[in-house]
């Protein structure tokens, strides 16, 4: 009679895809970007209020894009059917805080500022083609892993680089426009409304970091390291965030274009990548009810704590 051999708790663990280093790895480094942003804070007490509070909500994005990634690790599956319909939430959160947390204020912004109702639409909507064009500029220039079409075949730049900076400056490109607009948003709206457009962004950011993630692994890199550059893809959010609220500071006029210019970004990674990328499995009902729901909660939080 065969003898069958007890594993050990380390052994099952593995087989069900848990990864003790890789999560001791995982809350080290949580625990060191927190033990970092305190330092960082302290440091910064001289700078103006707007924007330690637009870097809090910058760092606080980039943790909940950390946070997405933990399923991968966990060896956790998801159908490309929910990925899907998290991507349409994604987009849904952030078309809404396109109209409601940048557009509308903008406009209020410019009329503020003694603008008309024609000339607040125009000063709004030049900023976000600006917005647009830029991203569009960087699209183009800077050699990226598209998530949908693939490797850049076509890009003499992208040959000369590594498949792992690809899609650091892919996610880069992405997370940008979502810090430009938590800082503008801290620089010159009030602060109960720009909590509300973080809180919203920093929502829509999980499903975010679990699809970044995934999309890794299926082009076969580890586990571990899918979810390591998963997490530090968030990085750029509060970069983003205190670049926009220290140029909002220098001028109250910028605060329309700044908000627009942000609105702009948005709707470009909204148009450009994420609901194609929704869309690309043949889950469009799936998608479109997600970015219903999204949209929906944004509007909610926007007009509610706003």
């Amino acid at each position: 009679m065969a003898v069958r051999e007890r594993s050990s708790p380390a052994t099952r663990a593995a087989s069900l895809g848990f990864r003790p280093r890789q999560c001791l790895g995982l809350l080290l480094f949580g625990a060191g970007c927190l033990a970092g942003g305190a330092l960082l804070w302290q440091s910064l007490a001289d700078w103006p209020l707007p924007v330690r509070q637009a870097l809090l909500a910058g760092l606080i994005a980039a943790a909940a894009t950390a946070l997405g990634t933990l399923p991968v690790l966990l060896s956790q599956q998801s159908s490309a059917r929910t990925r899907d319909t998290m991507l349409g939430f994604g987009a849904g959160v952030m078309l809404a805080a396109c109209a409601f947390s940048l557009t509308i204020p903008g406009l209020r912004a410019a009329q503020a500022q003694g603008a008309g109702p024609w000339e607040a639409g125009g000063i709004v909507g030049g900023g976000i083609m600006l917005g647009a064009l830029l991203l569009l500029a960087l699209d183009r220039w800077l050699p990226h892993e598209h998530f949908i079409k693939g490797f850049e075949r076509d890009n003499p730049r992208a040959h000369a680089l590594k498949r792992t900076w690809l899609f650091v400056f892919a996610v880069s490109l992405h997370n940008l426009p979502e810090g430009l607009a938590i800082g503008v948003a801290f620089g010159g709206t009030n602060p109960v409304s720009a909590a509300a457009l973080s809180t919203g962004i920093a929502i829509q950011d999980v499903p975010e970091g679990l699809v970044i993630a995934l999309a890794l692994q299926g082009v076969g890199y580890s586990r571990g390291f899918s979810v390591f550059l998963g997490a530090v893809s968030g990085a750029i959010e509060p970069l983003g965030a205190v670049l926009g609220a220290a140029v909002i500071g220098l001028s109250a006029g910028l605060l329309p274009w700044g908000l627009a210019f942000a609105a702009g970004a948005m709707l470009f990674v909204i148009s450009h990548e994420v609901i194609p990328e929704s869309h690309r499995a043949g889950h469009e009902g799936h998608a479109t009810m997600g970015l219903i729901i999204g949209f929906v909660l944004m509007m909610l939080l926007d007009t509610a704590l706003g």
